[in-house]
């Protein structure tokens, strides 16, 4: 009788564990992301984007095999600050530099080392560049660096 009692509360604790961890889960995706968003469409479409908003438009232009590529997207992206920095003023995207429109990009904007981040106008123009990562201070004084030299020379 014993044995039954302690399997039957084991089973009831074992079940309310599951219950809980799945219910903490299911609130998580439905909360706002605080990293750095990341836009999908076309150059066209994120210039649209970035005239109809105002904004300058961030590029992550990446190789699938490139190591600080992965630790940037990984790491240093996803992080609040930058997302606080990056969706505020920027139209943000990325484009694998190999694939797809990425090809013409990386050609286009003479892409020649990995990760590169261009700064663009709504135009498409090149107003600045950050070659390699960094930590995301560094990283947010860099591209506001870009974006105050930019705005001197309007």
């Amino acid at each position: 009788m014993k044995k039954w009692i302690v399997a039957t509360l084991l089973l009831f604790f074992t079940a309310g564990a599951f219950a809980q961890t799945g219910g903490s889960a299911q609130s998580k995706k439905s909360e706002t992301p605080k990293g750095t968003v990341f836009r999908s469409g076309t150059m066209k479409e994120l210039l649209a984007a970035s005239a109809k908003e105002k904004k300058y438009v961030f590029i992550d232009v990446y190789a699938t095999w490139c190591g600080p590529c992965k630790y940037m997207a990984a790491k240093i992206f996803p992080q609040e600050k930058m997302g606080t920095y990056f969706n505020k003023n920027f139209v943000v995207a990325k484009f694998d530099a190999e694939r797809g429109e990425g090809v013409s990009i990386a050609e286009k904007y003479n892409v020649r080392a990995y990760p590169t981040f261009l700064i663009l106008d709504s135009t498409g123009k090149e107003v600045g560049r950050i070659v390699g990562g960094a930590d995301p201070d560094d990283f947010i004084a860099k591209v506001q660096e870009v974006v105050d030299n930019a705005q001197k020379d309007k």
